[in-house]
């Protein structure tokens, strides 16, 4: 299987990241992978994933199941938004 390039938009670093992943891959994988290379050091569990404006489910759903394309862009941003002092 060849991978799928995808770009995620991580919000609280304000950073996009590329990722070449398998169509196999979890929509929770993907997730951890780009918070990771992004440096955010909250759980991940307090970030959901969307990709065409709808958020993607974390169960047993692959990438390839949510219909991520080649190039697709994605957003991870928190569950929660952080109040601003």
């Amino acid at each position: 299987m060849n991978p799928i390039p995808v770009r995620v938009m991580v919000l609280d670093a304000w950073d996009e990241i590329r990722l070449d992943l398998a169509p196999t891959a979890l929509v929770r994988d993907l997730k951890i992978q780009a918070l990771q290379a992004a440096r955010v050091r909250r759980p991940a569990d307090q970030y959901l994933v969307k990709f065409r404006g709808a958020e993607l489910a974390e169960g047993p759903e692959t990438i390839a199941d949510a219909g991520v394309v080649a190039n697709a862009g994605l957003i991870v941003l928190a569950r929660a938004r952080l109040p601003v002092r």
